[in-house]
């Protein structure tokens, strides 16, 4: 039976280790496919579970130094807050690493610094005692730091020599341990290598210094990585613990893991809602800005949804429990963050694959680079310099030469840029969809829903009589009171937005496709449409409403028998921030077309109203998916915005497809972006999310590359023929170090940006 699961992985320390890792499992036997990602330290597997156990996977990967993370964790919140534990305890070792480093490093560059000065005489040669203790002072330190700080590199070293296996921490420890060994044997053997080589060279300070820095860059680098992926602990931490359930007829206090389908919950003022359901008895405002973004509460009464992990803030309410445990929106929302997170971006392939064959390659030109020092180098310049010049390149080349920017390049801004999108309201199913949503030229939008309210609304009234238009309203939303028509309930939902109070009304009576009528005190009124007006034998003038008409509104005529009193119209209106959105597309460079099932009048004035670049009225659903598929055919890269059921065809075949999704009943995984709340102003910030990570990852890409593009040629000694330039392995190092500490820094600026 095939199985796919993600597992956490300890002991990586570089990108080359996810591909280490990746190949082991890839060559493993009943394992399908496997998935390693350095940023999120994470393994997704598909393995058949009767050929393979992920013991077995993790017996598989720990001598190389590795192992999967089988144990279960605690659900919710305390999950991650004990993964966070974790991580912070193995950052607190690291920290106290690099300040026990410290102090050694000062004494080692003072050294350095002092020798440096001396050979340029702009300082006096230190004193014979000085001298003398720091010879002896410096390897022991050097000790120190090698086995004890260095300890990691040490063991990659042995693990390459046994397994064949090289990571970051093998060239580290090559490096390292041959200065110290050089070092060692030149103090040890002073007298004898005399005559061959320059014996007042040692390069403890190297072993020390090289280690302290790439430390420290490490340390940083953990530290800064534990920010980006904070979007889901916030998420799971602002959940309930527990559940004020009615049982028995009693208000017991419950964990939030024991809510059952179907319980009675009582939410209080200011109290979180632990559980998705519906509002049985009550009302309040929630405030659900941790799921959709939107910082005004939303009033919720009876029979309406609400989410778990939402804040109510003012009334007290009771509500049965629909959804609990991992069926609950948020529950849903974390597991696509996570997936989405842990996923790769097509862009990654790249520097993966570069990542994989580059440990190999330094060790080759480190020593093909030592070689060509001791046999070009010893012609010109002595074999004593050239042993020297060699020896500093060697060490210098596998210091500098860092995979690890390459490797958190894309996963440290997909982390960021998904925890962002998630905070914002918008769901991204995974890295690849972010990179073609960062390509689309065009966008479709379908009308209802998503340009327009989806839902009838009194827009506008023409008042013809001496009474006022809440007096009007009255009568109307009375009569209309009756009625279950879409229409009758948007007049019955305005009288109720503006407090205005109904009268009883008697003799009411439906006419069939004509409206309705009905007696209010001694008046009896009419409501309905010029068909009802014609009947009752009232002048009318047609003219008068044929513009509201042409746009797509609905007249409703109040009349008594004698006189039309005023015309009520009734429109789907356009969505307050869909102007702005369109706007903001147009900017981006992005066209925009939408498609509806109204006529052509309608369509063309809602389109004029908000902006739209072309329109197709009149279409059948099978009619949306042949547009997209024209579009594409003219070399466009197409999304699609829709509701995510009428339009699931055209969302398929779309090249990123976007649901916009309302309520929290909603299949967030049923297209590549779920924008929550139904906001159109969500897609623009869906775009400018997808260019802003792409960017990015670009920068880091680029930054990476030019690290190891310049850096290796540079501590080879490939520029000292030309300008005497030599890199010393101690500025490799801080090089070194500072390459990943700068990709994550950028990854993380994503956060601050404003969408």
């Amino acid at each position: 039976m095939n199985t796919s699961k993600t597992f956490k992985i300890k002991g990586m320390h570089c990108a080359s280790c996810a591909g280490i890792i990746e190949k082991t499992f890839q060559k493993t036997d009943g394992v399908t496919s496997a998935e390693v990602n350095y940023g999120t330290e994470a393994a997704k597997v598909s393995f058949d579970a009767e050929k393979i156990s992920p013991q077995a996977l993790s017996e598989k990967i720990k001598p190389l130094g590795y192992s999967l993370v089988l144990e279960e964790k605690s659900s919710g919140g305390a999950g991650v807050n004990q993964q966070k534990a974790e991580k912070l305890a193995e950052l607190s070792a690291m920290k106290n690493q690099v300040i026990t480093a410290i102090p050694l490093t000062i004494i080692s560059i003072f050294v350095m610094g002092w020798d440096i000065l001396a050979s340029f005489e702009k300082v006096e040669m230190m004193s014979n005692f000085w001298s003398e203790f720091f010879h002896h002072l410096l390897p022991l330190m050097a000790t120190y730091m090698l086995f004890v700080v260095g300890k990691p590199y040490l063991q990659g070293f042995y693990r390459f020599m046994r397994y064949g296996k090289a990571n970051m921490d093998t060239l580290i420890g090559i490096g390292t341990s041959a200065a110290y060994i050089y070092s060692a044997a030149v103090g040890a053997f002073k007298e004898s290598l005399k005559p061959y080589i320059n014996v007042e060279n040692t390069y403890f300070d190297v072993t020390i210094v090289v280690i302290a820095f790439i430390s420290l860059g490490k340390y940083l680098e953990a530290r800064s990585k534990i920010k980006t992926g904070d979007a889901i602990e916030k998420l799971l931490n602002m959940q309930a613990k527990t559940a004020l359930v009615i049982r028995d007829g009693k208000e017991i206090e419950i964990p939030v893991e024991q809510v059952v389908h179907g319980e009675l919950i009582i939410v209080k003022p200011a109290g979180k809602i632990p559980v998705d359901g519906v509002i049985t008895e009550g009302s309040s405002y929630v405030d659900e800005s941790m799921l959709t973004g939107e910082p005004m509460p939303v009033k919720k009464t009876i029979g309406d949804t609400i989410a778990a992990g939402t804040m109510n803030t003012s009334g007290s309410f009771t509500f049965k429990a629909t959804k609990v445990g991992s069926e609950t929106m948020i529950a849903h929302i974390i597991k696509m963050v996570e997936e989405a997170q842990g996923s790769k971006a097509p862009i990654q392939a790249l520097a993966d694959k570069i990542s994989s064959i580059f440990v190999p390659i330094v060790l080759v030109l480190a020593f093909l680079d030592l070689g060509i020092w001791l046999t070009v180098g010893t012609a010109y310049l002595g074999f004593s310099q050239a042993l020297s010049f060699g020896l500093m390149s060697f060490v210098g080349i596998l210091v500098i030469a860092c995979p690890c920017a390459l490797g958190l390049a894309t996963p440290t801004a997909i982390i960021v840029g998904v925890g962002k999108g998630a905070r914002e309201g918008i769901l991204i199913k995974d890295a690849a969809t972010l990179e073609k949503l960062y390509k689309v030229t065009d966008v479709v939008v379908d009308k209802t829903g998503t340009i327009t309210k989806g839902k009838p609304e009194l827009t506008s009234i023409q008042n013809s009589s001496q009474k006022s238009d809440n007096e009007l309203i009255a009568i109307l939303a009375s009569l209309e009171n009756k009625s279950e028509h879409p229409i009758s309930h948007a007049i019955t939902v305005h009288a109720k937005e503006k407090n205005i109070s109904l009268s009883p009304v008697e003799d009411f009576e439906m006419i069939k496709g004509k409206g309705i009528k009905g007696t209010i005190g001694k008046t009896q009124y009419y409501a309905g449409n010029t068909k009802l007006i014609e009947d009752l034998k009232i002048s009318f003038n047609k003219n008068s409403i044929e513009k509201e008409t042409l746009e797509g509104k609905t007249p409703i005529i109040l009349a008594t028998k004698e006189n039309i009193l005023g015309i009520i119209l009734i429109a789907d209106a356009i969505k307050p921030e869909a102007i702005e959105a369109v706007a903001r597309l147009h900017q981006l460079g992005i066209q925009i077309t939408m498609l509806t099932g109204d006529n052509k009048n309608t369509a063309a004035f809602i389109a004029k109203q908000v902006g739209i670049d072309e329109v197709v009225s009149d279409v059948m659903p099978e009619a949306k998916l042949d547009k997209i598929k024209e579009l594409q055919a003219q070399g466009k890269v197409v999304a699609m915005a829709g509701d995510g059921v009428n339009d699931a065809p055209a969302l398929a075949q779309a090249d990123v497809g976007i649901a916009m999704a309302t309520g929290t009943d909603v299949a967030i995984e049923s297209a590549g972006i779920t924008l929550l709340n139904g906001d159109i102003s969500k897609l623009v910030k869906a775009i400018a999310l997808s260019k802003m990570t792409m960017r990015g990852i670009k920068q880091n890409l680029f930054w990476a590359f030019f690290y190891n593009v310049v850096g290796i040629p540079l501590a080879g000694g490939v520029f000292y023929p030309v300008f005497g330039l030599l890199l010393n392995p101690v500025f490799a190092g801080l090089a070194m170090a500072f390459s990943s500490v700068s990709v994550v820094g950028n990854s993380l600026r994503i956060k601050a940006k404003k969408l």
